[in-house]
């Protein structure tokens, strides 16, 4: 039934496959908005609500898609899913960047934001299929990176499209270009995943087998609603404040701190670097010291990001923040992921974190749209990032009082 030890378990292939997956729904379909939306706004002539708008609506979709994703990756099946949710997103993308209209753009993107929801949660609980809970903070871990991957890619891709075509027409190449490059991955994803080990013959990676532990046991489910309560606060906070860095930190450089866009793109390719680390350092992390010390480290230098960036520092500062923001910036969801997978099982892995992304989404939601109509009332992103930082501040309290998992 398994592959000889020296080879690698197929569960690594589909953990690389992920990679791509969230670099294609996540990181290009969401967080190259940040570099595309200063030529995006000047070239419609967008105030600061508007362009808020446009991130908001994309976690609209975000959030319409969590809450059946995961029945649908049920009766559908996982690879199937993560395609077609792939597909969805390139194609709304591309439409796009041809489309003028300020509302038909909203919906367009509110459509790739349910994409990203429908490949993203699926992902995330399928590897819960495929690794055993000992190895599960690791592999979430490298999976989150590839967003880390699409910022790298976007923070030097889109100023060269836009020196390319202009800034007038630079920023429809970006969506268009980053649309086909998502419809590529979506092939990809086709051709390499698998739905669960048993397609494989093989069990989870990192499941032992013995007199402790009966090869194949299934891991018991330990979820309760107060549990599933605590963790949803714990994701809003991590989607609430989050997403007002990745959004308008770019914006904030070049309006407030008159940075080049290149120049903006050099620091925002700084987060994407780092970020490479975040998700495998704190995913393993955790796998080690514990999920909850794990995830009170990760919002204290989060708090650390966001505040610096509040007082209008010197560039070096700036630097610092994005440094911080980097470090851990794909970390708290690859924790989550794990966590989800330790409380509730395998089986029910994918249903829950679906329900606490549905909880996550309203923080995304929530965040660009606040942290946009502040700005447009002090004419500055400060009083958002001070915000977000003292959110912070709470989802580190919060994440010291979850109940430890017993062995």
């Amino acid at each position: 039934m398994s592959s000889p030890d020296r080879t690698i378990h197929y569960g690594w292939h589909i953990v690389w496959a992920g990679t791509f997956c969230v670099f294609a729904c996540l990181g290009l379909g969401r967080f190259a908005l940040g570099m595309i939306l200063p030529a995006m706004g000047r070239g419609l002539e967008l105030s600061y609500s508007q362009m808020g708008l446009i991130g908001t609506m994309n976690f609209v979709g975000y959030l319409a898609a969590v809450l059946f994703c995961g029945a649908l990756a049920e009766r559908l099946g996982y690879r199937l899913l993560i395609t077609m949710a792939l597909g969805l997103i390139g194609s709304t993308m591309i439409l796009i960047g041809q489309s003028s209209s300020l509302p038909l753009i909203l919906l367009l993107y509110a459509l790739c934001g349910m994409g990203s929801g429908a490949a993203n949660v699926p992902m995330m609980g399928l590897i819960a299929h495929w690794f055993h809970r000992s190895q599960r903070g690791r592999a979430t871990g490298f999976v989150v990176i590839g967003s880390g991957f699409a910022i790298l890619l976007s923070g030097k891709l889109i100023p060269f499209l836009n020196d390319l075509a202009g800034e007038e027409f630079g920023w429809r190449l970006s969506w268009q270009v980053l649309g086909g490059i998502i419809l590529l991955v979506a092939l990809l994803c086709l051709a390499v995943l698998r739905n669960s080990p048993r397609d494989k013959g093989l069990r989870p990676y990192g499941e032992k087998t013995g007199p402790g532990e009966p090869a194949g046991a299934p891991e018991e489910s330990r979820i309760s609603p107060k549990i599933i309560a605590h963790l949803g606060a714990i994701y809003f906070l991590f989607g609430y404040t989050y997403v007002i860095y990745a959004t308008f930190i770019v914006t904030t450089l070049i309006n407030e701190h008159g940075f080049s866009p290149a120049s903006a793109g050099n620091f925002w390719a700084v987060v994407g670097l780092l970020s490479l680390l975040s998700g495998p350092l704190f995913g393993t992390l955790s796998d080690h010291i514990g999920r909850r010390k794990t995830l009170a480290l990760v919002f204290a230098i989060q708090t650390t990001a966001y505040l610096l960036v509040a007082v209008h520092p010197p560039p070096a500062l700036l630097l610092l923040s994005i440094t911080c923001f980097g470090l851990v910036a794909w970390a708290i969801p690859s924790i989550m992921a794990a966590m989800v997978g330790d409380y509730a099982g395998p089986f029910k892995a994918a249903r829950i974190f679906g329900l606490i992304t549905f909880i996550f989404a309203i923080g995304q939601i929530a965040g660009p749209a606040m942290a946009g109509v502040l700005a447009e009332n002090s004419g500055s992103f400060a009083g958002s990032f001070l915000m977000a930082g003292l959110c912070t501040i709470l989802g580190m309290l919060l994440a010291l009082r979850l109940r430890p998992l017993a062995s």
